[in-house]
């Protein structure tokens, strides 16, 4: 379903209507309408087609300033929802009506959908192409088209919605030799077009560097993170800058505005019109807004959601998102930017006399608090600015803040689920691995 089919479904209005009739002071309903066609290969051939389609309806309001939210899914039957909302809350206390007003924008849909089949013929081509280099490699991989539509309706006259086609793409490639198991996988979302030729060349150019088993270095050495690792050490920044655990003052950020809190060379920020992850509005109607979070390496900004802007003293900054249909609003990103630098990954590698790449890892990183150990399951051994092997049974730590002083960044950014960064090198974390 369309975002202007959407727009002319009468459920959200008579949610609306039903829940102030029955005493409700403020009311708001947010929909959720998906279809999704993913296919699948195995062992390099085409396996599964499939389609799915899901929606859900989420209802919440307000009745003596005490809150009740309810989710249906599929049909719904608006008096139930009504009925549910007020019982549930009885049991809450009261809090502020925290609703956007009066807007009726018009946002225009975002993608472009693709066929069942041009999805297979780019499955096809990525596979011949890792194939005709190594033809023992067994790939396995799944194409999606997902077409999603979001409508946001509420008592104060906030009424927005819009639909959002994305493609996505992950593959695997695995390489058995004898007792060696080696594993190489990466993805990619875009709107209107994948590219499964640099997908495939990405995979490629790992499996080139996997060729020889080296052993890994002991102590501390600068780690090269691939775009497609890097994200562990952003995920730990992206706490930090939430508005909400700078009011639990678990943000070591909390009182830095201002300040330098990472190298210079760092510049991150969001931006509602870039890449597949680009949103109009958030998850409580607020216009998504161009914000920089940290410029050369100083803190400008936080995010926050509407009730936690009004805590911090200032507005909502357009990041309330719900972490799930029946979940409240609370602060979270659309995507999240570092601006790349100029050196190529060639080049980064050249500077490195003995050091870790790290492609791929097992666990996740340190949260908010920064520290981390991690498993590296696909890593690789530099030695005099050349990649010499993959190295196995490895493990480096440190801590994301420490780290993020002195780091040298390239100039391959890529998307990386909602994160796009480049490949970085960080310098002088412990390692620690087994002699082959």
């Amino acid at each position: 379903m369309g975002s202007e089919n959407l727009s002319k479904d009468t459920l959200a209005e008579q949610l609306l209507e039903l829940a102030i009739k029955s005493g409700a002071e403020a009311a708001e309903v947010y929909q959720s309408h998906s279809l999704s066609r993913p296919i699948f290969f195995e062992a390099n051939r085409l396996k599964q087609l499939e389609t799915s389609q899901s929606e859900g309806t989420a209802l919440r309001l307000w009745r003596q300033g005490r809150p009740g939210l309810t989710v249906a899914y599929g049909s719904v039957e608006p008096q139930t929802m009504v009925e549910r909302a007020l019982a549930l809350s009885e049991l809450n206390q009261i809090e502020a009506v925290e609703l956007a007003s009066n807007s009726q924008p018009s946002y225009p849909d975002l993608g472009q959908a693709v066929s069942i089949e041009v999805l297979v013929n780019w499955g096809k081509e990525a596979i011949a192409l890792i194939r005709d280099a190594y033809p023992d490699v067994l790939c396995h991989s799944d194409w999606e088209c997902d077409v999603e539509t979001t409508r946001l309706v509420n008592s104060q006259g906030l009424d927005c919605y819009y639909t959002d086609t994305t493609l996505s793409c992950y593959m695997s490639a695995e390489w058995i030799r004898g007792d060696d198991f080696l594993s190489v996988s990466d993805g990619q979302t875009q709107r209107d077009n994948l590219e499964p030729d640099k997908l495939a060349h990405q995979i490629l150019q790992r499996l080139a560097w996997a060729k020889e088993n080296v052993s890994p270095p002991n102590g501390r050495v600068p780690v090269l993170f691939t775009s497609k690792a890097a994200d562990m050490l952003w995920g730990t920044v992206q706490a930090a800058l939430n508005g909400k655990r700078v009011l639990e003052a678990a943000s070591p950020w909390t009182e830095r505005l201002g300040k330098q809190v990472i190298s210079p060379s760092l510049t991150l920020y969001q931006d509602p019109q870039a890449g597949p992850y680009s949103c109009p509005f958030d998850d409580e109607g607020t216009p998504t807004t161009p914000l920089v979070f940290i410029e050369k390496g100083i803190l400008q900004h936080y995010y926050c959601d509407r009730t936690t802007g009004r805590q911090l003293g200032h507005d909502t900054t357009g990041n309330g998102f719900r972490p799930g249909l029946g979940s409240y609003p609370t602060p979270g990103l659309f995507n999240f930017l570092v601006k790349p630098g100029s050196t190529s990954l060639s080049d980064l590698i050249k500077t490195m006399d003995d050091g870790l790449i790290v492609d791929q890892m097992l666990g996740g990183g340190g949260g908010i608090a920064g520290d981390f150990s991690i498993n590296i399951e696909l890593g690789y051994r530099v030695q005099n600015g050349e990649v010499i092997g993959r190295v196995k049974d490895t493990m480096v730590a440190g801590n994301v803040y420490t780290a993020l002083r002195q780091i040298k960044l390239g100039d391959d950014a890529d998307w990386n689920g909602s994160c796009y960064t480049p490949s970085l090198i960080v310098e002088g974390l412990s390692t620690t691995g087994k002699n082959n």
